[in-house]
């Protein structure tokens, strides 16, 4: 796979098909590699043995899928755009901007434009999701504490 982000939104025939080969797969999902037996339209034939990590995003991809969600495949070490970073943080693209500029997260300049690590950028969200997380907590604590709680 080249370094380049591979997007795509599934028609109503290939959610059916996720949700049947999905249900199949899954009794599969705990095992540490499982062997496949490939037959393509075009005659081909083939088998194979896949890694159970590697099962596991097959079955990721496959639910969402059959939920006729669009699915994105990113390689990790893959730079994305400011316009790609905010979205994946769920924030507007002036926003983002202003976490490059403050150091929050690392960045480098392509010319005029800003390029991202997407490893850094799903830190950074794994990050505020952790402190937003352990907020609630002592919000909940300081609530219970004060006979806030119901």
């Amino acid at each position: 796979m080249s370094a380049q982000k591979i997007v795509h939104l599934p028609t109503p025939v290939e959610v059916e098909q996720a949700k049947v080969s999905s249900r199949t797969l899954s009794k599969y999902a705990d095992v540490d590699r499982v062997q496949l037996s490939l037959r393509g339209s075009n005659g081909e034939s083939d088998d194979l043995v896949l890694p159970g990590q590697t099962l596991q995003i097959l079955l990721n991809v496959l639910s969402e899928m059959s939920k006729g969600n669009a699915i994105s495949l990113i390689p990790h070490h893959q730079e994305v755009s400011t316009q790609e970073a905010a979205n994946l943080l769920n924030v507007s693209r002036p926003f983002l901007v202003g976490l490059l500029e403050k150091g929050d997260i690392p960045f480098r300049k392509v010319g005029a434009h800003r390029r991202v690590l997407l490893t850094d950028v799903l830190a950074y969200k794994e990050e505020t999701e952790q402190m937003r997380t352990q907020a609630l907590d002592e919000l909940a604590a300081l609530s219970q504490e004060e006979g806030m709680g119901y």
